[in-house]
């Protein structure tokens, strides 16, 4: 998950964090789409509040919907899948042999359920972290012949120091407001430290994209923002509410004619400890970051069709992004919604169920780095957009799915509504309108394509997204299962219905 534009540095999921509920298992249906005698309104209204109303489904495409729910609960596919991703073959950051490795592999177990795979080729970031240390060589109550190590992590696409570091002084600044206030010529030649906190309170009780909202634009804009006051390297408080002293990393970017500096995430306890020293007086450090930018890579999506049988070049896409930081394996950042998707394939298997419509299963390539995956799918299929029914894109984790986030036609709420009363069954009945769901299906979405992701329980997920604690631990099995007969009913729905989705 990047979650930031190329130009504003705005988070990409922002519209998420105000979007409207448009209903929950307790709303009434709405009386304004009652037509008919006294007699029929009743009945309609009656149909909708017990869930009689099947829309655009007949009874036994609901019934198979709540066929698909159940076996994703009870079936362990997408927890094996990604247990293999993280156990056997870890990070898989863009360009990198465990990434093609990720492809290959994905690929083969898409073609064991006889679906159609493709790897569409697509040129992807190469770049390598290399070795990052800090350490405190100088400041206010010292003891003879110490220093002090600062636990940091790179950013990615960050420049290096020389080979041997960097010595300097360090600033702080803990908003924009506050950097702005600053005399470039306090920064000159100065290691520059932004200091934003991540709400964790707001986190907690509103959902963890809030917070992240709020601080992802330092560490995006921080290269350019240290440059233009002169620093010689900037460092940014990790976004995100990790404690235990792990850094967050994540992609930043740089302007053009605007100098390349190096960037790094500093722990938020280390963050602390240098702003209160650089209160008490000057505070020196010696920083180390030798990551390289390679050539560009040859990397894939990989693309399985489960197709459709009376209109097989009409598509649903569902999805999740296959690459991942390198500090971890990669369990909720994506592979979660990797194993999820797939799973959407393997129960349509499975079950011998086969859709009007084809449901393509996409991991998509190198969005953390610049969604390059994304790019090359929508160009090579800028000729058929009109033929994606919907797209449905999983990235944020494997929390507990409580519904879906849906961007398009405000109709598409009445229209859904057979589909959320079968996922009420796993308490993941409401709706939520959104301008956006998710990086890689935003182009579709732009497009007009219907989109979709789970809503889930956030509170969390920005403890361990991007850090070393990204693993397979913090997964939970159930909750991983809810997902998965999420995006699996959702899918079939999608694929099968007599009409296809408002747009």
């Amino acid at each position: 998950m990047k979650h930031f534009s190329t130009l504003s540095f705005r988070p990409l999921l922002i519209a998420v964090m105000v979007a409207v509920p448009v209903f929950g298992h307790a709303q009434t249906p709405d009386s304004n789409t009652l037509k008919g005698s006294q007699a029929e309104m009743r009945d309609q209204f009656f149909d909708r509040v017990l869930g009689h109303d099947t829309g655009a489904w007949t009874p036994e495409q609901v019934k198979t919907m709540a066929q698909l729910r159940d076996a994703a609960l009870t079936d362990s596919y997408a927890l094996d899948e990604l247990r293999h991703l993280t156990f056997n073959i870890g990070p898989r950051l863009s360009g990198s042999p465990q990434a093609q490795a990720a492809v290959e592999y994905v690929a083969g177990e898409m073609r064991k359920l006889g679906a159609e795979v493709t790897l569409e080729k697509t040129q992807v970031p190469h770049w390598v972290r290399g070795a990052e240390t800090a350490e405190l060589v100088s400041w206010s109550g010292m003891g003879p012949g110490t220093t002090q190590k600062v636990v940091l992590t790179a950013l990615g696409s960050s420049v290096a120091t020389p080979k041997d570091g960097l010595t300097a002084e360090v600033v702080v600044a803990d908003s924009w407001e506050d950097l702005k206030k600053l005399d470039p010529a306090s920064c000159a030649g100065k290691i520059l430290l932004l200091n934003e906190k991540f709400d964790k309170q707001l986190a907690a009780q509103e959902g963890g994209l809030y917070s992240y909202g709020e601080s992802v634009q330092y560490r995006g804009a921080a290269p350019v923002a240290g440059a233009l006051m002169g620093a010689s390297a900037v460092l940014v408080r990790s976004v995100g509410g990790a404690d235990y002293r792990i850094p967050h990393t994540g992609e930043t970017e740089y302007a053009p004619n605007v100098k390349k500096i190096p960037a790094a995430a500093v722990t938020a306890e280390d963050a602390d400890m240098l702003a209160d020293l650089v209160k008490q007086g000057p505070v020196t450090m010696h920083l180390t970051l030798t990551p390289e930018t390679l050539p560009d890579a040859t990397s894939y999506n990989v693309i399985a069709d489960w197709k459709g049988t009376e209109h097989p070049e009409q598509v649903v896409v569902v999805s999740g992004h296959l690459d991942s930081w390198d500090l971890a394996t990669g369990a909720i950042d994506d592979g979660a919604g990797v194993v999820v998707s797939m799973q959407a394939i393997h129960l349509l298997q499975k079950l011998g169920i086969h859709p009007k419509r084809t449901v393509r299963f996409v991991a998509w390539m190198s969005e953390e780095e610049g969604s390059e995956g994304a790019a090359t799918y929508i160009h090579d299929h800028a000729g058929d957009v009109a033929d994606h029914i919907g797209a449905i894109e999983s990235d944020l984790g494997a929390g507990h799915p409580d519904g879906l986030i849906f961007a398009g036609k405000p109709e598409l709420a009445e229209w859904l509504r057979p589909v959320t009363q079968v996922l009420d069954g796993i308490g993941a009945s409401t709706l939520h309108a959104s301008p956006e769901t998710g990086e890689d299906i935003a182009v579709l979405t732009e497009k007009g394509v219907p989109s979709f992701a789970p809503s889930q329980d956030g509170r969390f997920y920005f403890n361990y997204h991007h850090t070393p604690a990204d693993t397979f631990d913090k997964v939970n099995p159930r909750e991983l299962s809810e997902n998965a007969a999420l995006m699996t009913v959702l899918s079939y729905a999608l694929a099968d219905s007599s009409t296809p989705a408002p747009r």
